[in-house]
């Protein structure tokens, strides 16, 4: 019996797409579970989400403003998973070994987040509990990091399989 990978080919948009997708998934629920055992509901932190563009008026949005954020953070791990995509078909090594560039990622990507982005949108903000500091560097190493990584090294895979219509990338 022939194992075929053909029909498990993909390309850089879809690491791209399913990259960004599930790490979305995968930090929202964790934001979901975390802060709502600390009594925050889902509608609250996808406003609070949504805030970054609406300010305070996200919190008076209702469903809309959470509609928002979730587009929002949708759209920036999307961006996350082109980063690292992009640069993975750069510098190849970064698909060789998914398992410690991703979570090193993860961790460059929580801390331009939140030292960068949040910094210039909001402000300084007091040093988090070391609970907060501890999830959030964990769901950004193997649930944003991990998974867009692991995805860039499939559509590189894909694109060195026998058969292959995408485009073959140089070796380092």
């Amino acid at each position: 019996m022939r194992i075929s990978f053909r029909k498990t080919e993909i390309g850089p948009l879809t690491a791209i797409l399913g990259g960004g997708l599930t790490a979305a998934l995968l930090d929202i629920t964790y934001a979901f579970v975390f802060f709502g055992l600390r009594g925050a509901n889902p509608v609250r932190i996808l406003q609070t989400i949504a805030s970054g563009v609406l300010g305070k008026a996200a919190y008076q949005g209702g469903a809309g403003a959470a509609i928002l954020g979730a587009f929002l953070h949708a759209g920036i791990a999307v961006v996350m998973a082109a980063v690292y995509v992009s640069a993975s078909r750069v510098l190849p090594a970064l698909n060789r070994r998914p398992w410690l560039w991703g979570p090193l990622y993860g961790i460059g990507c929580y801390l331009v987040m939140n030292y960068v982005v949040l910094l210039l949108r909001f402000g300084p903000r007091p040093a988090p509990h070391l609970e907060v500091l501890a999830g959030g560097v964990a769901i950004h190493m193997f649930g944003v990091g991990l998974p867009i990584a692991l995805f860039a090294a499939r559509a590189a895979l894909s694109s060195r399989l026998p058969g292959s219509t995408s485009t073959p990338q140089p070796a380092a």
